[in-house]
């Protein structure tokens, strides 16, 4: 009898023991803005694992398929696996439920990369699918950072694209932009290629570094990083960099701490898990949001007409 009640008590203490465990693991990781997630070929959907750890951002290769829709990934299309189903809607549901912010400690924007990838090399074609994807942002507009004229407003999410499809001259000509396109550090000082339309530089790590994380850092590679993501930042840009080389997670943790020592604002990697846990311990602190983002309820639909404002060109998105 007193045996039953110890086992018993011992099953109680338990399972209120998981309760605890699980009730933990269900809280909402704090916002990590210089984290950012790239898609594994495998990654069924990719979003929920990215908000889960807090990460700031996402890349998404897309290719263009059936009924003018854009599928995750460079293969062939799969039937549901489209960008707006898998991406955009939950992504902007969760901001509009939470009144602008994908978190309450949300800070910048979400970095949402949509990179044109697959099989699909006709021009035409891909820029049909970059006007399927203007017209499912603009059913967003509120929520997203914007371009009007020179004048950078920070919504909830910044979206840019990149890949296979060269979508500037496109950019260039709307009056208001709800998307941005993607530059390398060759768009530093460019008059064809200001801020308000290429904010953000991204590049692969291994385009102009050889340093994979198991030496110290050579001298030189560390003094050519910080002065390139100085520059960029003078020029009023973020930087984002991915393609790390594969190897132990020990040596893209070296890297990773290179990157947030030299100010690199998006820190991109597969390894959602270990990159989300480096950055908690390690954070990148010289990043520092100039204008926060809305706090009130924003309605679907575009936003109303804005004041006059000072030009933020520097103004990162």
């Amino acid at each position: 009898m007193n045996d039953g009640l110890v086992i018993a008590g011992g099953l109680a203490g338990a399972a209120g023991l998981t309760g605890v465990i699980a009730l933990l693991a269900r809280r909402k990781a704090s916002y990590l803005p210089a984290g950012h997630g790239l898609v594994r070929p495998d990654d069924v959907d990719p979003l929920p694992a990215v908000l889960r750890r807090g990460l700031g951002g996402l890349t998404v290769p897309v290719t263009p398929g059936p009924r003018g829709e854009l599928f995750l990934g460079g293969g062939a299309p799969q039937p549901g696996r489209t960008l707006r189903r898998l991406v955009l809607s939950p992504l902007f549901a969760r901001a509009r439920g939470n009144g602008g912010r994908l978190t309450r400690d949300q800070q910048v924007p979400f970095r949402l990369v949509v990179e044109f990838a697959g099989a699909v090399r006709d021009a035409e074609t891909l820029l049909r699918a970059y006007r399927v994807l203007d017209k499912q942002l603009r059913d967003h507009a509120g929520l997203l950072s914007q371009c009007d004229g020179d004048d950078l407003r920070p919504g909830a999410v910044t979206v840019s694209v990149t890949g296979i499809v060269d979508v500037r001259e496109l950019l260039a000509t709307e009056d208001v932009r709800y998307a941005f396109a993607e530059g390398s550090f060759d768009d530093l000082g460019s008059r064809s290629a200001p801020p308000s339309l290429v904010p953000m530089i991204s590049e692969p790590w291994s385009r102009r570094f050889g340093w994979d994380g198991l030496e110290p850092i050579p001298a030189e590679e560390r003094h050519l990083l910080h002065a390139m993501v100085r520059s960029a930042h003078d020029d009023g840009r973020t930087v984002r960099i991915s393609g790390l080389p594969d190897g132990p997670r020990k040596a893209r943790a070296a890297i990773w701490t290179e990157l947030g020592a030299a100010g690199v604002d998006v820190i991109a990697d597969a390894d959602l898990k270990g990159l989300a846990r480096h950055l908690r311990k390690h954070p990148v602190t010289r990043w520092v949001a100039r204008e926060p983002l809305p706090t009130r309820a924003v309605r679907r639909g575009s936003p109303r007409p804005h004041p006059p404002r000072p030009d933020r060109r520097r103004e990162p998105v």
